[in-house]
């Protein structure tokens, strides 16, 4: 009697201890479960130790809270200009309601991973080739915006989307490297071309300006030696005008008319002089001796302005 019920205590203990480890739930940080009475929801637990009613409730459904990263297969994409290309990307998504996670769909991680397939391929198909790159950003919104509207009964929001690679086939490959080897070659000769202009415009307006300041040097040399030359005459006309007058005067004066008779016969010897030193042959005059003859005619020949110069006067 005593044995049989020490073992029958036994087994309670037993039984009461599995029933407590099978109801007793600890839900980590940042986890909710969904737990179902009786194959009906009853509630979501969050972080933290829970008791469930034995043989009722049960954890139906473990979701995490923390933001999921999910790699999207590469797949083929047929751009506007019916050329295919590989696309693969990455999907960054988190779970909101564990409630709508649980019941609103099957299976989220592959409903979504599909979805993005999908509307890829609609928005790679509406651009070019060569804009695929270039619009790279607006093709992951694009993505973004549709899928998480689709998701949203779903308890889950996709937060962003990126694409990885873009993988055309390799003769595009080659005919895109080949244009783009073609267009650095063709700004790289504009770009010399438009710098030998600039060079030929530069140096045009360098011989321009040269020609210029030459031509502006010569006149204004010009216009000096000109002035030089009116300022030289001026000069002398001055300086001869002031000999005659003090000549004029000197023969006014007491015995100037001799003194301009002696100066008369002066010249006329110096220059017969110099006639001789030039020449081998000399021409003599007939009256070279009758110096005074020539004095005379001189001196009548002043002495006829004199009255003119009175009358003027």
């Amino acid at each position: 009697m005593g044995l049989g019920f020490g073992i029958f205590i036994g087994v309670l203990v037993l039984v009461v201890f599995v029933v407590i480890i099978k109801t007793a739930v600890v839900v980590p940080q940042q986890s909710a479960y969904v737990v179902e009475n009786l194959g009906k929801f009853s509630r979501t637990l969050n972080a933290g130790f829970h008791i469930l009613v034995p043989f009722i409730e049960r954890v139906a459904y473990k979701h995490t809270l923390k933001e999921r990263a999910i790699d999207v297969d590469e797949q083929i994409c047929i751009t506007a200009d019916n050329v295919q290309v590989g696309v693969d990307g990455v999907l960054y998504l988190q779970v909101m309601d564990a409630r709508h996670a649980s019941y609103g769909i099957g299976d989220y991680l592959f409903a979504i991973s599909q979805l993005a397939q999908t509307t890829l391929r609609s928005e790679i198909g509406k651009i070019e080739l060569d804009k695929t790159f270039e619009e790279r950003n607006h093709i992951n919104l694009r993505v973004v915006a549709e899928l998480d509207k689709a998701s949203d009964p779903w308890g889950v929001k996709v937060l962003r989307y990126e694409i990885k690679n873009i993988n055309p086939p390799a003769d595009v490959v080659s005919a895109m490297e080949k244009q783009m080897r073609a267009e650095r070659e063709k700004r790289a000769t504009v770009l010399q071309s438009e710098g030998e202009r600039d060079a030929k415009i530069n140096e045009a307006e360098g011989e321009k300006r040269r020609v210029i300041k030459e031509s502006e040097a010569a006149r204004e040399q010009q216009i000096n030696e000109a002035q030089g030359e009116a300022a030289a005459i001026l000069s002398v006309a001055e300086a001869t005008a002031e000999g005659l007058k003090k000549v004029a005067q000197a023969l006014d004066s007491e015995g100037g008319d001799k003194a301009m008779q002696l100066r008369v016969a002066e010249n006329y010897l110096e220059r017969f002089g110099n006639l001789a030193k030039e020449g081998n042959t000399l021409i003599v005059p007939a009256n070279l001796s009758d110096v005074s003859s020539m004095i005379g005619a001189a001196t009548n020949v002043l002495s006829s302005l004199k009255p003119q110069q009175g009358s003027t006067v």
